[in-house]
């Protein structure tokens, strides 16, 4: 991977005079611009609204009438000053995508990277978010300030630990580094501290709570932080099986070779949601919660902006599972998206789809569906997913067990006439154990407050069985769901009501 120095000097030899960073850190990105400088003897100023133009990184080289010069449109006719024939000249402008919206910023910045090519003169601006008006949209060329890797991570932590706080080794520095991955500089290095001062060794709980706190600032993704476990969930032999084979093997030493994630199709309530909280305290990774919803914004191009971003931390917090429930929700509109919202939702579903094909991060991605009919066909299509499941309807045996969960959880004697439960899901269920706890009743005329999903819409469940047949993978035994086959004992699943 390269570094942004390296990148950064290969644009600049190649007389790119305006170059865009997109980073977090501007402090670590302007340190290796520094090193870069001195490293070609090239020319360097940096200008923020606090501090003006200062020539070098440090403010100690920042002259009297330099400081002065706190005005945007002044540090960039500056750089007319700053040519030289010794070689590059750059001025890096901190957080500049506050003064973009200028239209003698504009002009001044269209001007002086027109003159930077003749002059060797280059423009760097520093920012968190890629904004860039139309007019200098084809002037400037995105760099990526890339968050640290494994090893820089492993760097910091060796740093800020003492001699009598020795770094764990083996499989429990993976997990540590696992927990830092997707954090900044500054961000590890406080986690890295805190840890140590709690427990005095870095433990992975404590960098996984300043991350949570990283993903709800972000306010795209959500971290699941429960305790759902595979025991909870008897039966499912065939997903179970194949999802833990398959993140197995990407632990393997098989470079490129990364599972890519499973649809799960099925009636609410079938415990598709439960399931998908459960792989990743089995498997050791954090399950990140995506809320398509979430990510539409009101400004023009936010939404596909915030579409990126959001992947981008996926990405970033690799390994991990990534979990976008009742996909079909968010993807409904993008047939109509051209007359509904200006082409935004298929904006982003494109975007969407491109990732789930191209990504190269250790993402496994979990996305459930009710009703298939909603989803396009491009969705689902061979190697954006690895496996197509379908979850049927709880069987007898299941249910006895399910009953005995929630009779136990709500204070139930199970020895009573239980109602007609042919048609229930798990969901349904534990809705009629709450209610007679709730109102005091016996659970059969608890019962006759419930109305399966089965019965209130029988069309649509008739019809997304007939379309699963041999089209899914059954998800209680290898091979493809057949439509005769009737729920029974071979699936032992305790469902979740929270579950879709």
């Amino acid at each position: 991977m390269n570094t942004l120095s390296t990148t950064l000097s290969e644009y600049i030899c190649a007389a790119f005079s305006g170059l865009y960073i997109h980073t977090f850190e501007p402090d670590e990105a302007l340190r290796e611009i520094g090193e870069l400088c001195r490293k070609q003897t090239w020319r360097l100023a940096v200008w923020d609204l606090d501090r003006g133009l200062s020539l070098g990184v440090t403010s100690g080289t920042t002259t009297a009438a330099a400081a002065m010069m706190s005005d945007p449109l002044a540090a960039i006719r500056a750089m007319s000053g700053m040519a030289t024939s010794e070689g590059a000249s750059l001025l890096v402008l901190r957080n500049f995508h506050r003064f973009l919206g200028s239209a003698e910023i504009i002009q001044a910045l269209e001007h002086q990277l027109a003159q930077g090519k003749m002059h060797r003169t280059f423009v760097v601006i520093l920012a968190p978010v890629i904004q860039l008006p139309v007019e200098l949209e084809r002037l400037f060329v995105i760099l990526p300030h890339e968050l640290p890797d494994r090893s820089q991570l492993q760097a910091i932590a060796t740093a800020i630990a003492t001699e009598e706080q020795e770094l764990p080794s083996g499989q429990e520095l993976d997990q540590v580094l696992d927990a830092a991955a997707g954090l900044t500089r500054y961000e590890a290095e406080g986690a890295f501290s805190l840890s140590l001062v709690r427990h005095g060794r870095l433990e992975p709980s404590t960098l996984w709570e300043l991350k949570t706190q990283s993903l709800m600032k972000s306010g795209l993704l959500s971290l699941y932080c429960g305790e759902n476990s595979f025991e909870e969930l008897g039966g499912l032999e065939s997903l179970k099986a194949f999802c833990l084979r398959s993140l197995q093997s990407s632990n393997r030493q098989r470079p490129g070779l990364k599972p890519k994630g499973i649809l799960l199709l099925g009636l609410p309530g079938s415990g598709k949601s439960a399931f998908c909280k459960a792989l990743g305290n089995e498997t050791g990774r954090p399950t990140l919660i995506l809320d398509v919803g979430a990510l539409m914004g009101s400004l023009v191009g936010q939404s596909e902006q915030r579409t990126r971003q959001a992947l981008q931390i996926a990405d970033a917090m690799a390994p991990c599972i990534l979990m976008i429930d009742e996909v079909e929700k968010a993807l409904s509109g993008v047939s109509n998206s051209g007359q509904n919202d200006s082409g935004v939702s298929a904006r982003m579903f494109g975007s969407l789809l491109s990732w789930l094909n191209d990504h190269e991060s250790d993402v496994f991605v979990v996305c459930t569906a009710n009703d298939v009919s909603k989803l396009p066909p491009e969705f689902y299509r061979a190697e954006r997913f690895d496996g197509l499941f379908f979850l049927d309807l709880p069987a007898a045996e299941q249910k006895q067990q399910i009953w005995k969960m929630y009779a136990e959880q709500f204070g139930l004697d199970l020895q009573q006439r239980l109602p007609d439960d042919k048609q229930w899901t798990g969901a349904e269920i534990r809705a009629c154990c709450r209610l007679s706890a709730l109102l005091d009743v016996p659970l059969a005329q608890a019962g006759l407050q419930v109305v399966p999903v089965a019965v209130t819409a029988a069309e649509s469940v008739e019809r997304l069985r007939t379309w699963a047949h041999g089209r899914c993978l059954s998800a209680d035994r290898t091979g493809l769901y057949a439509r005769s086959e009737e729920p029974n004992s071979r699936r032992r699943v305790q469902r979740d009501a929270s579950s879709n």
